[in-house]
């Protein structure tokens, strides 16, 4: 090796090759809906309208998250255009500071052993979970960032001491309740009760517990004013919020999946997260109940506890569920992971490197035979033969790498095929979304061909859909026809006037009809999904051309 793996410089290199993987042809596809589209399109009239401090999704207030993602996604947009790049960079810094904050955690919790802090973080970086999340603008990248944050200011307080490091705390805090609420305080509260809960003073370096201080009252301070002053701002305004924010969206979502359609069982996550963190996942399970429980120190007991099982527990209570909610357990998984491999003879190392390795060559061989697999059966995929090119690669420099690298030790080369295998299913996972936009749902090939045709200037509607991620490719809001989707029901109690019907329409409503029918006089432009309710038939006597691009069908 050039340099020890506990020189900082592989940290560095890590996240430049990770970094490098992500930016490759960022924004070949479009921001998909919902979720993603969703806070594009707000962050997109946020910064075209000016108004910060009230979030407008399709031209109609939208407060179901606190504004931190949106003013970020903004800024993006600001930065580095109107684009999807603008909205995917962010993310994927955030997602490289998190690489570097689990890494700056294993140096406290390893007693500053550099090379398992270097092992966590490659580890964490590598995790699916955390791929999909840096790729997938939601305001759970954000939260782990700021979680992560306020963990390693409170630890890092905790062993040296530094008021800045307090502060940290508070501010991250502050920030994680900007953008999400009290869920925000999990990790980092999970993280104060690892470090002391029954731990001995000899594993806690000896240290001593620190004393209250002002700038425990400050760091309040600083979290009322970073973390509250929007939420205090807008029910100053209207006292309506005062219920919105602590019922329905704190309450309700977490007791009742009904409220905004994310119900799962209570099990989800116990299959979820495994899957989302393989191949690691198996590691740190088989190791974990290999390892004689009394063998393990308490302060790793704590760490299995409270920032794995706990949090893990949590979520799984909670009714309303999505893939990204857990994202916060997952630098306890890779910490611990290290931890238990750590403890592994080389010969037991070199069975996991090979078990591991031979997973990654599988899955990079998968995706080198997905366009033959996609040709002969109905996968609901078209994928062009060039596809197979970069995974193909991986496998070649996979192989070469690991065959042709004289080291002996095996945690090196564990790691550097690991690095190599996420870069390679990063560049190959991209063509595959390029090319299968309308099927993941994205809406550029719409967009695209309504800019071709030349009908951009005409009014847009869409038939029963929630179509977020059309009117940031356009750059316009079009006019959405409700025709009993509920995912089109709109929150429009905090709107000023009625002005929000020139987006929205309720065709089961009868002042709809007036509109409806002066819109349909102005030669727009219809997209359904499907085919429209047969007595929604009449609406298209309005049109002479169409076009069916995948589920949609264009009428103009």
């Amino acid at each position: 090796m050039p340099f020890p793996m506990t020189s900082r410089r592989w940290l560095w290199l890590f996240l430049l090759v990770l970094g490098g993987a992500f930016a490759w042809q960022l924004g070949s596809w479009g921001p998909l809906d919902s979720s993603e589209a969703r806070y594009a399109e707000i962050g997109r009239e946020m910064l075209v309208g000016g108004d910060w401090l009230h979030p407008r999704l399709l031209g109609i207030q939208h407060f179901h998250k606190p504004p931190l993602t949106y003013w970020l996604t903004a800024a993006g947009l600001g930065l580095f255009g109107v684009n999807t790049v603008g909205v995917r960079l962010l993310p994927v810094l955030a997602v490289l500071l998190q690489v570097g904050l689990v890494y700056a955690l294993g140096l406290l919790l390893f007693g500053n052993d550099r090379a398992r802090a270097l092992s966590a973080a490659v580890i964490y970086g590598t995790l699916p979970v955390v791929l999909i999340s840096a790729l997938n603008v939601t305001t759970d990248v954000y939260l782990a960032t700021l979680e992560l944050a306020a963990a390693y200011g409170i630890l890092r307080y905790y062993h040296g001491g530094g008021a800045r490091w307090l502060y940290l705390f508070w501010l991250g805090l502050g920030l994680a309740f900007l953008t999400k609420g009290p869920v925000g305080f999990v990790l980092p509260l999970m993280a104060v009760a690892g470090a002391y809960f029954r731990v001995p003073a000899a594993e806690r370096g000896g240290r001593a517990r620190r004393p209250f201080t002002v700038h425990h009252v400050l760091g309040l301070g600083l979290f009322l004013v970073v973390g509250l002053s929007w939420y205090g701002y807008l029910v100053a305004e209207n006292p309506a919020f005062v219920r919105y924010f602590l019922y329905e969206h704190t309450v309700e979502r977490f007791a009742n999946a009904a409220t905004f359609d994310r119900s799962k069982p209570w099990w989800f996550y116990v299959l979820l997260a495994p899957a989302i963190s393989l191949p690691w996942a198996v590691a740190l399970v088989v190791r974990a109940a290999r390892t004689p429980w009394a063998t393990v120190p308490r302060l790793w007991r704590n760490v299995l506890i409270f920032w794995v099982l706990v949090p893990l527990l949590f979520f799984s209570l909670s009714s309303s569920k999505l893939l990204l909610y857990v994202l916060p357990i997952f630098p306890g998984v890779a910490l611990l992971t290290t931890y238990y491999l750590g403890r592994c003879t080389e010969a037991m190392l070199h069975r996991w490197y090979v078990g591991i390795l031979a997973f990654f060559g599988l899955l990079l061989g998968a995706l080198c035979v997905l366009p033959i697999f996609a040709a002969v059966f109905d996968l609901g995929l078209e994928l062009r033969p060039l596809t197979s090119l970069w995974p193909a690669i991986g496998v070649v420099v996979l192989v070469l790498t690991l065959s042709m690298w004289d080291q002996v030790r095996i945690a090196p080369r564990l790691l550097v095929g690991t690095v190599i295998f996420t870069v390679f299913l990063l560049i190959s996972a991209k063509p595959i979304m390029q090319q299968n936009e309308l099927a993941f749902n994205g809406s550029r090939p719409l967009a695209e061909f309504i800019t071709q045709q030349g009908l951009q200037t005409r009014p847009i509607l869409v038939y029963d859909q929630l179509l977020p991620s059309l009117a940031f490719e356009l750059g316009t809001l079009p006019v959405f026809l409700n025709d009993g989707n509920h995912n089109l029901n709109r929150e429009t109690q905090f709107e000023p006037g009625t002005s929000w019907h020139r987006y929205l329409l309720y065709l089961n409503q009868p002042e709809a009809d007036a509109q409806l029918r002066w819109l349909l006089a102005s030669q727009p432009v219809l997209l359904v999904k499907g085919e429209l309710k047969p007595e929604r038939q009449w609406l298209l006597q309005s049109f002479t051309h169409h076009e069916k691009l995948g589920k949609w069908v264009v009428y103009w």
